[in-house]
């Protein structure tokens, strides 16, 4: 179905065409700076001071951000509705352009990929490889490898040379759906074009597709490869493979990389080096080891910014270090760093999961009154949190506000609401809101179902649980988004 999308929309066939040196991290700090001692909970930095943001007429943003939402949406249907006529063939240039930018933009790749067919058609039309760049980095985004295959093949028949984006831009697509094959052999093909070897760009987006899909087997083998090539890695190849290894608990292989980033003497450690670092540690609870990375990465001249103090807060919270979560609080807004929604997200949530309602609360209304605007993730947290601590009447209010909100929901948000109900026994309210989901037309997941199975024969309800039994194991053959009518 894909590939007549492409070929429809293109009018053309398909063509078939078918190292690291082990050194430890202390070395990297060894030159201190004298006179200045280690305090890991002091949080001294040399950041300047921000200005705070002050949340003005945010009701009218908002209302303006929707309408221009609305308005892009139209136009690119407007656009797209014109691509299957064989008439429309000296369009006014600036709105074609436009709808193809905004729905590349949106990630929308059946309307680009059809406002791009029209577009081939214009009398205008001069093929740019910068065009067909930007396609095949959203068909990436959109996971659809075999969409990018056509989509280079059509750029072939179009007369133009593949540049080192465009092939950098396949390489992507292919590795964002794990097809690493086909990466590699598009880079052996790079490599046989005249002036069009694979650069640092090219290797650092093939190292992050690695880390996307967990295949840090194969990071070793790109770096060896650049090596060999004699092509150097930049701050974001170092920085890329860092917090890959840093998430995947590989702290011996992160702290080598650091020191392989300070040995190079021309790319130095910064902050996204400094996050990485102490979200590593922070995630698995490894405290002292995160506190004396801050000290460190500090004494090294990097000052820390707000998704510093937001690793730092979901690591004290998770460990139940509460005082110093707060005293990360009080530093951030004796410094003027403006907490963000990520920030009080996450303080709600941590008391959230450990049942102070009356803390949740009181940082909950203060991101309203900051003028700060809940998502879903704000509001799963309260459904939790209520729902855990028997105040059923609450989700009730939350869904209230939710209602009068222009609240972005999402699949996740209702089955939080859907798991509370169904926890409490609350059959009828369960199904209101699952009824409610399927009428906003959010798809419901296996999560959903099974949700709701556990609450229908926790109340011997062995037909109703059945019933949903049966959409759940559905899944697993349900082609289409609409699970309902499988």
């Amino acid at each position: 179905m894909d590939n007549i999308v492409l070929v429809d929309s293109l009018n053309l066939n398909w063509l078939s065409s078918s190292f690291m040196p082990s050194t430890c991290l202390k070395k990297c700090f060894n030159e201190k700076k004298p006179g200045i001692g280690k305090n890991p909970s002091g949080f001294r930095v040399a950041a300047k001071k921000t200005s705070v943001v002050v949340s003005k007429g945010l009701q009218k943003r908002q209302k303006k951000e929707l309408s221009k939402m609305l308005w892009t949406e139209a136009a690119i249907k407007a656009i797209e509705s014109k691509a299957g006529s064989k008439k429309y063939k000296n369009l006014w240039p600036k709105a074609v352009l436009e709808a193809l930018d905004d729905a590349i933009q949106l990630n929308n790749w059946e309307s680009a990929l059809k406002i791009f067919g029209l577009l081939r058609k214009q009398h205008w039309y001069k093929p740019r490889c910068q065009t067909y760049t930007k396609l095949l980095m959203m068909l990436g985004k959109c996971r659809k490898a075999e969409q990018a295959g056509l989509l280079f093949e059509v750029m072939l028949s179009d007369g133009l040379q593949p540049t080192v984006d465009v092939f950098s831009a396949l390489v992507n697509a292919y590795g964002m759906c794990g097809l690493f094959d086909q990466a590699f052999s598009t880079i052996d093909d790079m490599k046989s074009v005249y002036d069009c070897k694979p650069n640092v760009y090219t290797y650092t987006i093939l190292l992050s597709c690695c880390i996307k899909h967990h295949r840090l087997d194969l990071v070793s083998q790109i770096l060896a490869e650049m090596t060999y090539l004699g092509i150097e890695c930049s701050s974001i190849t170092y920085n890329t493979v860092i917090d890959g290894y840093g998430k995947a608990e590989m702290f011996e292989m992160m702290e080598n990389v650091l020191s392989d980033m300070i040995d190079s003497g021309t790319c130095h450690p910064d902050v996204f080096t400094m996050n990485s670092f102490i979200s590593a540690y922070g995630n698995c609870g490894q405290i002292e080891k995160m506190e004396r990375s801050y000290e460190e990465f500090q004494l090294m001249g990097i000052s820390p910014d707000v998704r510093t103090f937001n690793i730092l807060i979901r690591s004290y919270g998770r460990a139940g270090m509460y005082q110093k979560m707060e005293s990360v609080l009080d530093f951030m807004k004796n410094r003027f760093f403006s907490s963000t929604v990520v920030t009080l997200n996450t303080v709600i949530d941590i008391y959230g999961r450990a049942g102070d309602i009356e803390k949740m609360d009181k940082f909950f209304l203060k991101m309203k009154h900051q003028g700060m605007k809940p998502n879903t993730i704000t509001y799963c947290s309260l459904v939790n949190a209520y729902s855990k601590a028997g105040k059923l009447f609450k989700v009730d209010s939350i869904l209230r506000q939710v209602e009068n909100s222009n609240a972005v929901l999402d699949t996740p948000f209702f089955n939080c609401v859907i798991s509370a109900y169904g926890r409490a026994g609350n059959v009828d309210k369960m199904s209101e809101v699952f009824s409610e989901m399927i009428e906003k037309n959010y798809d419901p997941d296996y999560v959903t179902f099974a949700t709701m199975v556990q609450a229908y024969n926790a109340k011997g309800m062995s037909e109703a649980a059945e019933h949903f039994e049966a959409k759940m194991l559905s899944l697993q053959t349900c082609s289409g988004p609409k699970l309902l009518g499988c």
